[in-house]
């Protein structure tokens, strides 16, 4: 047979150089890297699961009014009728009571729960974002400046990070308090108010300080880069080369950094109102709730483990999440 036969040719199909090439479903697609992420994400059961709890207290904080109507107890009323002369509740779980009562002032245990996750998220959240936004400016500006901002920023980063955090907490709730006439001549709902934004502060205070070196390190590797460099030749705003150029190379950073200080800063938030320096009543908190339960856990130990379920699940919950969420932007981890 000879070569130019047309048995030759059987099952070839001829394509024209001028063809396009067929595109078919095989045919891999470029992905960016969050792209990438947010796809092993999805597919990590784990970190399924943690973000659906995470969901859960979320929806529990914002639906925490239509909750306590739906049991149809609030978190002020004192049910005195159902305390003994000691303080003890003389009931249990009961349909109108989902959780119990609290010790002492009888006031409804689940109303309080719910109302409670309230402030930790809340306050996890804001100084999150507060102190990520501040990390990520102070970091762009000392990385790519260089000079003496860079030598200020780092200074101010040093200073921040050589703070004793609980000793700066605890100093500064009776000064702030002290600037607004003492502890003595305000209600007790300005002095909740008042500690509630103490504590985002200094959360987001000491926060900014370690994203803020790592932003500076990766800024310093990424400016000498050819797109960097070829952005400040034509003449780009210092601004634009910063948030446009710079800040999407970081992002996996950032993410890992907020996702990781999330749970830190809830558990910052509780053990910080367990040791009284943190929120007052009237606003409920778990971490306030704890501290009050300790004295009665052996007559009622519900009272204590519902503050400390709630805060375990959502810390693990986070820290498992943050966790996964560093894996799937580390191109270099598997799991």
């Amino acid at each position: 047979m000879s070569i130019g036969s047309p048995d030759s040719t059987v099952g070839v199909e001829e394509h024209p150089a001028s063809a396009e090439p067929v595109r078919t479903a095989a045919t891999p697609h470029g992905k960016s890297p969050s792209r990438i992420a947010f796809d092993r994400l999805r597919k990590d059961k784990v970190a399924v699961i943690c973000a659906s709890i995470v969901l859960f207290f979320i929806l529990v904080a914002v639906l925490a009014p239509l909750l306590a109507k739906l049991e149809g107890q609030d978190i002020s009323t004192f049910n005195t009728r159902q305390i003994d002369e000691f303080g003890y509740p003389t009931i249990g779980i009961t349909p109108d009571h989902w959780f119990g009562i609290e010790p002492k002032t009888g006031r409804d245990n689940f109303a309080r729960w719910v109302y409670g996750a309230r402030p930790s998220l809340i306050i996890a959240f804001l100084a999150t974002v507060v102190g990520t936004a501040i990390g990520v400016v102070m970091g762009l500006l000392a990385g790519f400046l260089g000079g003496w901002v860079d030598r200020v920023i780092s200074w101010l980063i040093d200073f921040v990070l050589s703070l004793p955090f609980l000793l700066f907490a605890i100093a500064l709730v009776p000064i702030v308090e002290s600037l607004r006439g003492g502890s003595f001549n305000l209600t007790p709902e300005d002095q909740a108010n008042i500690r509630f934004y103490v504590l985002i502060f200094v959360l987001a205070f000491f926060g900014w300080a370690g994203l803020a070196r790592i932003i500076r390190g990766e800024v310093l590797s990424l400016r000498e880069r050819e797109f960097v460099l070829a952005a400040k030749a034509i003449g780009v705003p210092t601004w634009q080369v910063l948030f446009k150029e710079l800040l999407p190379n970081l992002v996996a950073p950032i993410v890992i950094s907020a996702s990781l200080a999330v749970p830190a800063y809830v558990t910052a938030e509780a053990g910080l109102s367990f040791l009284g320096v943190g929120l007052v009543e009237p606003k409920p908190s778990w971490g306030q709730t704890i501290a009050v339960a300790t004295n009665w856990y052996k007559a009622d130990p519900l009272y204590l483990w519902l503050p400390v379920i709630g805060i375990t699940a959502l810390v693990l919950a986070l820290a498992l999440l943050g966790d996964a969420i560093r894996d799937a932007f580390d191109p270099k981890t598997r799991r």
